[in-house]
Formats: structure tokens, sequence, C-alpha cells
């Protein structure tokens, strides 16, 4: 009975290893639609659609040795080594919050691109340098933490992030500075001893710190977004589109189901983004009719370097052929693509 009670326990324990010990690869897999409306509000904006914008998502979960298996066994699984999901810089935190730093200048630039082509106006304001990861063994580490945002560097406000650059471009190892910063909207203040930037290729001194700008924009009508559960910026093209159809007294939509992806730049183009046959795949088991995908340009350095590597455009059609679907695919290098597209569909 003992020995029966023994090998049942090892069992027990090798199925509890094979399901939950968390191994250092991911799992990527087709996501869901999701209509933005639900997340976008334009005050008093025209609602009265009778088609949807939706954005795409995949699925991302840490493997298990159970899971990592299945995954191989599956076609449109793709298993991702950690370091291709997260920067070996950054620990789990710092990446949770560079994703949602990304979806944030997404929103930013979706509401600017937006409100230019409605031809309304809107305001800029910088508010400070946004740290996305602290360097181990840096200056600031154990000072400051990603989600700071600086805003003066010795008494002198930041007024863009070039001009922390300058302010110290010129100081030396071991000299003192005084940051304040604001860390869950209060702001604090640190001396730091300025070190040598670790794994730099050149010996200057530094914060230790990677960042980037952190601005805000005033708009009117207003414009309400509730995204905090969705990080990076691939939704922003499929945002600057709502926020559009909201400030328009027509519908863009012209009663179809309209997918999409791919990152809004600030110029209006629209950017490279990851897993795009994995939302073609949720798009499609969705009931998505249309699917605007980045058309991408594809340098020959880029070629050259990565033999396989194709536009998201291209990945698109491939995927969109390999299932089957009767969902159209439109190739977009700008929103206005996208926009002129929509205005001359056929009304359902």
């Amino acid at each position: 009975m003992k020995k029966k009670i023994s090998i049942y326990a090892v069992f027990l324990v090798v199925i509890c290893f094979l399901m939950l010990y968390r191994l250092d690869a991911y799992i990527m897999k087709p996501g869901s639609a999701y209509d933005v409306s639900e997340f976008v509000t334009v005050s008093d904006g025209d609602t009265d659609d009778a088609g949807t914008m939706s954005l795409m998502t995949v699925a991302m979960q840490q493997a298990t040795p159970f899971t990592y298996l299945w995954a191989k066994t599956q076609k449109y699984q793709k298993l991702m080594d950690i370091n291709q999901v997260r920067n070996p810089l950054e620990d789990d935190e710092e990446y949770n919050i560079r994703q949602l730093k990304l979806m944030s200048d997404s929103q930013f630039n979706a509401k600017y691109v937006a409100f230019q082509r409605a031809g309304l106006e809107a305001k800029i304001h910088f508010e400070g340098v946004f740290v996305l990861n602290v360097l181990d063994g840096g200056a600031s580490d154990g000072l400051l933490k990603a989600g700071d945002e600086i805003i003066q560097v010795d008494g002198q406000e930041i007024s863009n992030q070039q001009m922390l650059v300058e302010l110290l471009k010129d100081k030396q190892i071991g000299e003192q500075v005084t940051i304040r910063f604001v860390r869950d909207k209060k702001e604090q203040q640190e001396t730091i001893i300025l070190k040598e930037i670790p794994r730099s290729e050149e010996r200057r001194a530094g914060l230790g710190i990677t960042y980037a700008e952190s601005k805000s924009i005033i708009t009117s009508p207003n414009v309400a977004m509730k995204t905090e559960d969705i990080g990076g910026p691939s939704a922003g093209l499929m945002f600057t589109l709502e926020i559009l159809n909201q400030l328009l007294d027509e519908d863009l939509t012209k009663g179809y189901a309209i997918a999409g992806t791919g990152e809004m730049l600030i110029d209006g183009s629209v950017g490279r983004i990851g897993g795009i046959d994995y939302k073609v795949i949720a798009a499609d088991r969705d009931g998505m009719e249309i699917f605007f995908a980045p058309d991408d340009e594809i340098s020959a350095e880029m070629k050259a370097k990565y033999p396989e590597l194709e536009s998201n455009y291209a990945t698109a059609v491939k995927t969109a052929k390999d299932i089957g679907t009767k969902m159209k695919i439109v190739p977009v290098k700008t929103v206005d693509d996208a926009i002129d597209y929509l205005k001359q569909l056929q009304p359902k």
C-alpha cells in the first residue's frame, strides 16, 4: 500500500510539474476581435453606425512543459523565446510598464491624427521624460523606477527629451545631479551620483535608464479612452479610425464588420506589428468582413539579414488564403489609405 501511495505521489508531482512549471518561453496564438467603440468615446460624437470597427489581439501565455509540447503539434501556435517577447534588460514589471507606455503613445497618436484628418485643433503638452527601465548597476538603480516621469534636473524644468540629453552630456562620472520626478501622481526628489552607463559602447556618465517622451493631448470635443487591459501599439490604426468615425457625421463603416491592426505613427503612416497571421485567423473566426493590414516596406538590408522577412500585408494575404476566408484583406501604408477605402465602399 505504501509503495502504491509513493507511486501516486510521484505521478502527481510529475503531472503538476508538466502543467504548472513556467518555462522561459511564450506561446502566441489567435486572440479576439474587440469593438473599439467599447473603449473610445468622443463627447457628443456620432455613434449611430450600422457597422463596427474592431481592434485585434493575439493571446500570449508563458509556456509550461505540457503547453510547450502541445504547441509544437499546433499549426497556429507559435513558440517564442522569452527574449523575443521581453527586452533582456527589463524585468516583468518593466515589460508591463513598457507595453502600457506603447499603448499610451498609440492613444496620443490616434487622437492627434484623427483630429488632423477631421480638421480640428488639438493641443499638445509635454509632461516629462518617462522612465522605461532602470539598468542594473547603473546610477539610478534603487532610486528611480520604471514609470517615473522626470520633470527637472538640477532645478531646470525639462521641456523636451533632448533637453535631458543636453543637461547630462557634459557631466562626469562621480558628479551629483538632483532629479525631480513624478511617481504615483506625487512629486519626489533624489540626488543621484552619476556612473558609467552599464553595457554602453562608450565610457560616459549617465543616469543608467532608458526613457521616452511623455506627452498629453487636449482636444475639443474630449476623447475618453479606457484601455487598461490592452498593451502595445498595434491598435493605433483602429483607434484612429474609430475616433474619426465618431467625429464625423457620416458612417465610415457602411454597415460592415471592419477589423485591422497597425501602429499609428504621428505622421499618419501605419507601422508594422507582430503576430498579424494570428490576428487574421482571429478576425475570420469572429466574423470580420474587412481587415486592414500594414503594407510596410522591407528594405534590401533587412531582406539580406532576414531572408524570410515579408511585409505584414503579404503575411496577411498568405494566411487568409491558407484558412480559406472570404474576408477582404486591404493593404494600408497610411491612415489615409484606410479612410479612402472606406469612403469609396458601397453601403451594405
